[in-house]
């Protein structure tokens, strides 16, 4: 298939539009609960790559009251404070707060809605949300409301994947489902997956959300991964949106899927582990 068609059919798998923003809420609750442990696995030696970037752009700090947006399993709670930040950690999971619970007991995590934070206005100095802005059916409302409850020159930020042609691992998976099964089976639609790899699209939202001086940089970030077969377990166990994409085809077409995600995972195969880079995002702004 040729290069554009296949940019195009990866970004129509990862970009629809949002027709019925419960259903998608449904989908990914639904998939957090069942995915938490394998995500925090499979995952967690990712995601924290971005997590000192992060909190430096919000500059968490003593002080600094902090929330924890889609906190997951609490590993930038638990980092921010080391930095000495007073933290509250939000997740809409009760599987995944209840991991975070586990792993940092002397932390504090609540359920709750990105979309609806329960919590009162200008109460935080500084909102982080570290990728969970690609799971939201309304991810523009989630960064009202971070707005709302950060006080007057208070600080967000948020990271997300770059695009397929940069994050590798995304990028293999979604050719392999090209190649040997269908992209186009019927999951609840959700906002465009890559919508916010875009920079400009980024500062868009944080300016349209009530933000000043919108800033974005790219993370450069290697996943490490134990084996080839370890990136379709990481898909088909710890995500969501992927997951669902993978649950849907045929055994025969997901066994071919498997096999060929294996020998792409190969060619990044790097003393007995398979390196993959995985580049993110960084968006920053001020309330």
């Amino acid at each position: 298939m040729p290069i554009a068609k296949l940019e195009g059919e990866r970004e129509t798998m990862m970009s629809q539009s949002s027709a019925d923003p419960e259903a998608f809420h449904g989908f990914e609750h639904a998939g957090w609960e069942r995915a938490a442990l394998p995500y925090a696995n499979f995952w967690s030696g990712l995601t924290r790559q971005t997590i000192e970037p992060l909190l430096d752009a919000v500059r968490a700090a003593p002080g600094v009251r902090l929330l924890d947006v889609a906190c997951g399993p609490g590993l930038l709670a638990a980092a921010a404070v080391r930095r000495g930040a007073t933290v509250v950690g939000v997740d809409f999971s009760s599987t995944m707060v209840a991991e975070a619970g586990n792993r940092f007991p002397f932390l504090e995590f609540r359920q709750g809605n990105a979309e609806a934070l329960p919590f009162s206005d200008g109460c935080f100095d500084a909102v982080a949300m570290n990728f969970g802005l690609l799971h939201l059916a309304q991810p523009e409302q989630a960064l009202r409301e971070a707005r709302r409850v950060l006080r007057p020159g208070g600080r967000v930020g948020f990271t997300v994947w770059c695009a397929p042609g940069e994050a590798i691992g995304l990028a293999l998976v979604l050719d392999a489902i090209n190649a040997h099964g269908n992209l186009k089976v019927p999951l609840p639609p959700g906002p465009p997956f890559f919508r916010y790899s875009d920079p400009s699209v980024s500062r868009r939202a944080l300016l349209d959300a009530g933000f000043a001086r919108p800033e974005v940089t790219w993370v450069s970030q290697l996943w490490r991964l134990p084996s080839p077969d370890a990136l379709f377990d990481a898909m088909y166990d710890g995500s969501v949106r992927t997951a669902g994409l993978l649950r849907a085809q045929t055994p025969e077409a997901l066994r071919a899927i498997r096999v060929a995600l294996r020998r792409a995972a190969e060619a990044y195969a790097r003393g007995g582990a398979v390196e993959l880079p995985m580049p993110a995002v960084l968006a920053r702004a001020r309330a």
